[in-house]
């Protein structure tokens, strides 16, 4: 697959510099800006935010390198060696020939520090996490004393006003901004498509109701509403998942309109039309049916779909909870990728009923009107 204009700008821009932050929006194509750039070989680590989005990163890699070695530092399960010991990093690299990469999170980048292996370069996916504060000293430690070349992507920066919390405006650690593409660059050029907001007003919620009810009431409206295949909905707990999905009509309601539905939550698990399975089938079944032009379905999450993941299709979100502006900003991503002849937008609904949702109609427009009409990446601070 050639690369596109960004991408080779980000390249350029990675060989000159061996430390700067690359900032593209979601569905930009950052991962193949890593890959392109690890063709230089050496030992990589490339860090992720969640267990899931570094198999994913993993897979990706390796369709297009080959003649490397593979090594995953977390809890997960992987086809490849994996493990969380110093000792079995320090001797897996040690003992291993050739170009090696090593997958690993956050979390686990600490183990990977203490190892004390050389690398060559690493790359910060989703960055804005590594501000956090039990992640930040191993970041640190890689970006300014122990990695060759360093690398920060994110659609989302997070900055700290306060010199008490970390910010990815530490030049020290994060260097400068070295690529920034604008997204009302990638929407004209064809790569992403431009979202829709949709604020719904609907009833109002009377004391005597069963808040469950009115909120399956809410949903089923809003996806009538959107007359589209394959939504998105982002809910405030599993709690409220839960509820909708077994103390409602919603799955009856979602039945008679020819949708399927499946979630994924931490502590539910993966579940399809009402059938628990395995991670590996949820999203393998996920992907299947957002290939599938004629595949009705609702996906209903927490936060797991919301940073990194790729899922194919999507073509609206629907939020029922307030998010802060880097997870709105990443939720808009899963749904503004390219798909079939017939989708122009990505669709994004707020329904709107006794001031709730008020407020997380205003953040998504803000979002909206600061990345896709402005070209400025959804920039979060850290303030106290």
């Amino acid at each position: 697959m050639p690369l596109r204009p960004h991408q080779t700008d980000a390249l350029d821009a990675m060989a000159k510099y061996d430390k700067g932050q690359i900032i593209v929006p979601t569905g930009g194509g950052k991962t193949m800006c890593m890959i392109e750039d690890a063709k230089r070989g050496g030992t990589i680590v490339v860090v992720a935010p969640r267990i899931l989005l570094a198999e994913q990163l993993s897979s990706e890699f390796l369709e297009i390198l080959d003649d490397v070695s593979v090594m995953h530092v977390h809890s997960g399960e992987t086809p490849h060696y994996s493990s969380t010991k110093v000792e079995d990093i320090y001797w897996w690299h040690k003992y291993t020939r050739g170009n090696k990469i090593i997958f690993t999170t956050y979390h686990s980048l600490d183990k990977v520090k203490r190892s004390t292996i050389d690398v060559d370069t690493i790359y910060f996916d989703e960055a804005h996490n590594s501000v956090q504060r039990n992640f930040f000293p191993a970041v640190r430690h890689f970006a300014t004393d122990w990695a060759n070349r360093c690398f920060f992507f994110t659609a989302t920066p997070k900055h700290s006003a306060t010199v008490q919390k970390a910010g990815m405006n530490d030049s020290k650690v994060y260097g400068q901004v070295i690529v920034n593409v604008p997204a009302p660059k990638l929407v004209k050029e064809g790569y992403i498509l431009p979202p829709k907001v949709e604020v719904y007003k609907s009833r109002l919620l009377r004391k005597d109701e069963i808040y469950s009810e009115v909120e399956s009431e809410h949903m089923i409206s809003a996806i009538d509403k959107l007359e589209v295949d394959k939504i998105l909905i982002c809910a405030k707990s599993t709690k409220q998942i839960t509820n909708l999905l077994y103390a409602s009509k919603f799955q009856d309601e979602l039945a008679w309109r020819g949708y399927s539905w499946m979630t994924i939550t931490s502590k539910t698990g993966a579940i399809i039309d009402g059938e628990k399975v395995g991670r590996d089938e949820f999203f393998n079944v996920l992907n299947a049916w957002g290939k599938d032009d004629d595949k009705k379905f609702v996906v209903l999450h927490h936060s797991i779909l919301a940073e990194g993941i790729n899922v194919k299709g999507l073509e609206a979100a629907v939020f029922m909870r307030n998010m802060d502006y880097i997870t709105i900003s990443q939720t808009i991503g899963r749904v503004i990728r390219l798909g079939n002849c017939h989708k122009t937008h990505g669709k994004v609904c707020v329904p709107v009923y006794n001031n709730v949702g008020v407020s997380t109609a205003r953040k998504v427009e803000a979002v909206v009107d600061t990345v896709f009409n402005r070209g400025e990446p959804a920039i979060s601070v850290i303030t106290r």
